[in-house]
């Protein structure tokens, strides 16, 4: 008796949700024509600041799990005697901040090498050219490759007791400044630049120039002051008063601000002394200045989703070079034709955040002509999908998933959206190509129109957004379909007449076809349908609750 072979179980699928709105607002604008003697107050306290904060995150580093309130408040007064109150509780801070983000990072990198590790040992246990199933990974290839990977898996599990060591005893390693870097000192060639180069941009990095700003204090913060008019201060720490140029130890910049960007936003908040944040920033490679100013939004409550799904959605999917987006009604039917904004994600990382708001920008204004008001993504997250262990040899695989900018989109996307005044719906992405391209690629196909997968699974994922299964419609049983055999795949809704398909059109409709064509044969070709439905009558038309038969006889 032979075996069944086991059905495939589909994992749960989430539901779809409205993605939250940004909660913060970065602006940021050029410090234009500095004297020399502002540049030098600049590096001066940009370069005591920085020690500052270099001797803050190792007194942080070495308090550990051990850290509290009080260890905190001892090292806020120890940088404010060379500072002040408000620059020490800003030093402080973003050390904190910084501590913490090294922990997560140590949490992630301790959770990927436990992916690789099991994924090793159980291909390990396999045997030698074992092939591997959709559902698990088969042996290696051969001895050799055997060979190799128990090696690599010996390394793994070096570095995992060492990290979940320094995890245990509160231990995180943080470069002030980057540690790419600091690694760029060892291949200055590789980097083309010379050493002078190196070290200008090693120390503006270092750098320590950001305040936080204060609600009710005047123009929202103390210690990097904007008017209203662009006029920027500096309040000095207290080793270099003497260089102050006006009262209370300040030091007024010649240059001006003038935010092109939400500068009517940053107006408001300034005028009505609410707090804004302050970065200056030096920018070593093109020798310029800029200032940043942000501040937080207040949490804005996202519109419903039965009510985001009116006007119908715009389903798009993430690839590697474009989105793939596709318009549906809100009934889940596609709608015109499908659009593709490509992008280019080779070059500088400025050059890639570039191209990803362009792109991003032609898909809302896209949005908004047609009057769409939500737009649907996948959830995407390919954060245990890019090891080596798990794609060892599909090195293509793992170049395209780990160009795909999954965690910049997102953020871009939805505070672009947020902007445009479009929500964004998240959606599972858990079998949206395969599925739309089983139900939607084919039937939508046409001489005219070219249905790629990437199209077909923009239709899926809108679908899914408006809650309505991806495929085209359920079949009924099969001896009760219309025409005995086949699947009916007509798209329709729930209450239009006649579901099951389409009523096939005469051939001759003219009420004197037969007498035309001299036929008096019932020939399906030229003669008109037989049909109390379809025959036509010159006589006019009355609502009447009785037939015109019984009106005779009457």
């Amino acid at each position: 008796m032979t075996e069944q072979p086991e059905k495939k179980r589909l994992r749960t699928i989430d539901a779809p949700f409205v993605a939250l709105g940004p909660l913060g607002v970065a602006v940021r604008d050029r410090l234009k024509r500095l004297t020399p003697e502002d540049e030098m107050v600049l590096r001066l306290v940009g370069g005591h600041l920085g020690r500052l904060a270099s001797l803050d995150l190792a007194a942080r580093c070495a308090d550990g799990n051990d850290h509290d309130a009080q260890r905190w408040a001892a090292r806020k007064q120890g940088l404010t005697a060379a500072s002040s109150s408000r620059w020490a509780g800003s030093i402080t801070k973003a050390t904190n901040d910084q501590w913490a983000l090294s922990r997560r990072c140590q949490l992630a990198h301790i959770q990927n090498l436990e992916a690789g590790i099991r994924t090793l040992t159980y291909c390990l246990s396999q045997p030698v050219g074992e092939k591997g199933t959709k559902r698990a990974p088969g042996g290696y290839r051969s001895k050799g490759e055997w060979f190799h990977k128990s090696r690599r898996l010996h390394v793994l599990e070096r570095r995992l007791d060492v990290a979940r060591a320094d995890r245990e005893n509160g231990v995180v390693h943080v470069v002030r400044g980057g540690r790419r870097l600091l690694g760029t000192r060892h291949n200055l060639e590789a980097a083309q630049v010379t050493e002078a180069e190196w070290r200008q941009r090693w120390e503006a990095e270092r750098w320590f120039l950001s305040a936080d700003g204060e609600s009710g204090k005047r123009f929202g913060n103390e210690t990097i002051r904007v008017t209203p008019g662009g006029e920027v201060s500096v309040k000095l720490p207290a080793p270099l008063a003497h260089l102050a140029n006006a009262k209370h130890g300040r030091y007024v910049l010649a240059s001006r601000i003038a935010f092109a960007h939400r500068g009517q936003e940053w107006r408001d908040r300034v005028d009505g002394n609410r707090a804004v944040a302050y970065r200056i920033h030096y920018d070593a490679s093109r020798g310029r200045w800029y200032l940043t100013a942000s501040w937080q939004r207040p949490v804005v409550r996202t519109v419903p989703l039965e009510a985001a799904r009116a006007k119908g959605v715009i389903g798009v999917d993430t690839n590697a070079d474009h989105f793939a987006a596709y318009r549906l009604d809100a009934h889940g039917n596609p709608v015109g034709e499908p659009h593709r904004f490509s992008y280019d994600l080779s070059g500088s990382a400025d050059h890639r955040d570039a191209q990803i708001r362009h792109a991003i920008t032609r898909l809302l204004h896209w949005a908004k002509r047609v009057g769409v008001a939500v737009i649907a993504i996948e959830d995407l997250d390919f954060t245990a999908e890019k090891t080596r262990e798990k794609h060892g040899r599909k090195k293509r695989f793992r170049q395209l998933i780990s160009g795909m900018p999954t965690g910049k989109l997102k953020a871009r996307l939805v505070s672009m959206a947020a902007e445009a005044g479009l929500s964004i719906v998240a959606v599972d992405p858990a079998y949206t190509s395969r599925w739309g391209a089983q139900h939607w690629q084919k039937p939508l196909a046409t001489p005219r129109r070219k249905m790629s997968r990437h199209d077909a699974a923009g239709i899926a994922i809108g679908r899914r957004a408006l809650g309505h299964p991806i495929r085209r419609r359920t079949a009924p049983p099969r001896d009760d379909q219309s025409d005995r055999r086949g699947h009916r795949t007509a798209q329709a809704h729930r209450g239009a007449r006649g579901r099951e398909g389409t009523r096939h059109p005469v051939t001759e409709r003219a009420h004197d076809a037969r007498a035309r064509t001299g036929r008096h044969q019932g020939t399906r070709a030229t003669s008109a349908s037989k049909t109390v439905r379809d025959a036509r009558s010159a006589r006019p038309w009355v609502q009447d609750s009785l037939r015109l038969t019984d009106i005779r006889n009457g």
